[in-house]
């Protein structure tokens, strides 16, 4: 494995001599503009190994994305390679469904200590719900970024990752249903996470679970998430969906196609930059 090799993924030849937030920043999204979050693997027959080897083979070698043990255990190495203080968190997100957090720990994040502050780097949540920058952990605070406005809550030692929502444009408003929350007012919650440190062979049997659980989302859809310059880009089934943050005072643009099998793989190709090996069963 090598840091210059993983730059070239991602695209990055700016200087990195610092281990400070400016570099972290610009590195992070980067990362988060090229990898795509994904989950084509477990629709393509493909089994996700955990190993860093394996991670790094996939994303930088074959240009595919990840979920988020992959993605954020990728972004951990090199973070670790730059001389980041750098350290795994686990967090239970929230189910809407449910209306509330999962039992077990089904989310992994990073958090990066620079000159005595704390951030939280997380490359891994995909879709409308992914950060652009690393956040600081305060609490209570109101973090405006591209995306919309992020914040944390502490309560007790735990600590509590949320969104302000925006409206959404929808300028040909299709029966298609889009990928969104049942609302609960403007505020969407996105997980629950403790400081307690974690090692990657924490999560290797949620990484297991997660590839044969029916019930989970990630086996029930085939997705395929990346941000872009001004908003994000998703293919979730057939339904591809573009959207353009901001476009409007809060109000994000939103325009959804339906494919056909035979688009899938071109847009992939031209819009991800994947190309799979194995047949994807969308």
């Amino acid at each position: 494995m090598n840091i210059q090799e993983y730059f070239g993924r991602i695209s990055y030849n700016k200087p990195h001599k610092d281990a400070d937030l400016q570099t972290l920043t610009a590195i992070f999204q980067h990362h988060i503009q090229t990898i795509p979050f994904e989950n084509l693997s477990m629709h393509c027959g493909e089994a996700i190994e955990l190993d860093l080897q394996s991670t790094y083979n996939k994303i930088v070698r074959k240009k595919r994305g990840g979920w988020c043990l992959e993605i954020n255990h990728l972004l951990f190495w090199a973070l670790q390679e730059l001389g980041y203080d750098v350290c795994i968190l686990g967090a239970h997100s929230y189910d809407p469904a449910e209306k509330g957090y999962t039992a077990e720990i089904n989310h992994i994040l990073l958090k990066v200590v620079i000159k005595g502050d704390s951030y939280i780097v997380d490359a891994g949540f995909g879709g409308a719900y992914q950060t652009w920058q690393p956040l600081m952990m305060i609490s209570g605070k109101d973090q405006p970024q591209v995306p919309g406005i992020f914040r944390f809550m502490e309560d007790n030692g735990t600590w509590y990752f949320e969104k302000v929502k925006r409206k959404h444009y929808i300028p040909e408003q299709s029966n298609v249903d889009f990928p969104d929350t049942p609302d609960l007012g403007n505020i969407r919650k996105i997980y629950r996470f403790t400081l307690e440190p974690r090692h990657i062979d924490d999560f290797q049997e949620l990484n297991a679970y997660l590839q044969v659980s029916p019930d989970n989302i990630l086996r029930k859809k085939s997705i395929c998430t990346l941000q872009t310059t001004n908003g994000l880009l998703a293919l979730v089934g057939w339904t591809l969906t573009e959207m353009k943050y901001d476009y409007m005072e809060d109000m994000d643009l939103v325009n959804i196609t339906t494919l056909t099998d035979e688009e899938l793989e071109k847009t992939l190709k031209d819009k991800f930059n994947i190309v799979l090996e194995n047949k994807l069963v969308p």
